[in-house]
């Protein structure tokens, strides 16, 4: 296979992630999402230690990612997650990049960058950024409960 071949390939692997990552989300399947992830997958996000009621927001492996996943769609009857995205990603050959952006034609979102290194098909690291917007409902959720 050819370098021209190799990369027309990585692009519709990447592509493939970008779309089903986001529709299986929304369905909350987690089975399939889990596999979209490696075995020794790492996922990062500010909103693990809320959900999981740990310290770190660093998870590794599809087991703790699994149940992270799973946990996060049992809790997420929120009315700002609206998972609207313009349909653009970056994708350098190695890292794949999309956000949902705050303001949305139907009024505002969590706000939030999905980031993604794939590595033979699949995440391999997968870390979340929150934007301000986001970060002030998570804030507002931890004093709510008291954490």
């Amino acid at each position: 296979m050819g370098p021209s071949e190799q990369t027309s390939n990585d692009e519709q692997v990447a592509r493939y992630v970008f779309v089903e990552w986001d529709r299986r989300a929304r369905s909350r399947d987690t089975a399939g999402l889990l596999d979209l992830y490696r075995n020794d997958a790492v996922l990062e996000s500010p909103l693990v230690p809320r959900i999981l009621d740990q310290e770190s927001g660093v998870l590794r492996g599809r087991t703790a990612i699994g149940r992270f996943l799973a946990e996060g769609a049992a809790r997420r009857p929120n009315e700002l997650v609206r998972w609207w995205r313009s349909g653009s990603y970056l994708w350098d050959g190695h890292t794949l990049f999309w956000e949902y952006v705050r303001e949305t034609p139907q009024g505002e979102q969590i706000d939030i960058a999905e980031v993604m290194e794939l590595r033979d098909g699949l995440i391999a690291r997968h870390r979340i950024y929150w934007g301000w917007f986001g970060t002030e409902q998570l804030i507002e959720s931890a004093l709510t409960k008291g954490f």
